[in-house]
């Protein structure tokens, strides 16, 4: 991927936060919607948007539909704020990353409790009685 669309991703990704928190009025997208990454062709005519919803499964759903019904409205706003020949088209991808490294958080602070609660298996384990 060359610099320009980078560049591009980068601030695709900063204008579209900025539309989502301060212009979008759809009561189906909640307050904890981040992009966490914009994916833009070498030809510049299309953007995978990748979004985290924090929520249940239906209110990632619902914001997904949220969104995908307002990517003409964004296109037509990013198109105000950068300049380009063609403003990309929008695809909208629900990013479950941040869900998976936080169940990992969470097993890694279960194992590290367990084992300051019980160093002894700790000790059996090392010397190999088990």
């Amino acid at each position: 991927m060359n610099r320009r669309i980078q560049r591009l991703n980068q601030l695709l990704r900063q204008e579209l936060s900025l539309l989502i928190q301060r212009q979008l009025r759809d009561p189906r997208l909640s307050p904890l919607i981040s992009i966490t990454r914009v994916d833009t062709t070498d030809d510049l005519r299309e953007s995978r948007v990748y979004v985290s919803v924090m929520g249940t499964r239906e209110q990632k759903r619902d914001a997904m539909h949220g969104l995908t019904s307002a990517a003409g409205f964004m296109r037509r706003e990013l198109a105000e704020v950068i300049t380009l020949r063609h403003i990309p088209s929008l695809t909208f991808q629900l990013d479950d990353s941040m869900e998976k490294a936080e169940k990992v958080l969470q097993v890694m602070n279960k194992l590290s409790t367990d084992r300051k609660d019980n160093p002894a298996s700790d000790a059996s384990r090392i010397s190999g009685n088990h």
